[in-house]
């Protein structure tokens, strides 16, 4: 079992959980994070806005997926953020140690 974590830019993300809808997953959480990478504070447009930040609004994926599924996620996660541009994103791929089903008590 692996956890792959995608941090894309949020009008990527529904495209993104569209194309992973598919692949059986263990499980799976989004989140709204902010943050830079290369493109530091880039000037960027989303909608319909153009601003210049220092963390830029990221949307974090965390996915728990078999081990023979990993590059087949990976490679879905990766044509659906592809945009082109600057600051589409990350992909990581996260070994799972110890992972217990929690039981009520």
């Amino acid at each position: 079992m692996k956890e792959v974590i995608a941090i894309v830019k949020p009008f990527v993300a529904e495209k993104v959980l569209q194309a992973v809808e598919a692949i059986p997953l263990e499980a799976c959480s989004v989140r709204e994070v902010k943050g830079f990478g290369r493109q530091k504070s880039y000037l960027d447009r989303y909608g319909d806005s153009e601003y210049s930040l220092a963390f830029l609004p990221k949307v974090e994926i965390q996915l728990w997926v078999d081990d023979a599924r990993v590059d087949e996620v990976v490679e879905r996660i990766a044509a659906a953020a592809n945009t082109g541009r600057i600051g589409d994103g990350k992909i990581f791929v996260l070994p799972i140690v110890g992972m217990h089903d929690v039981e009520p008590a």
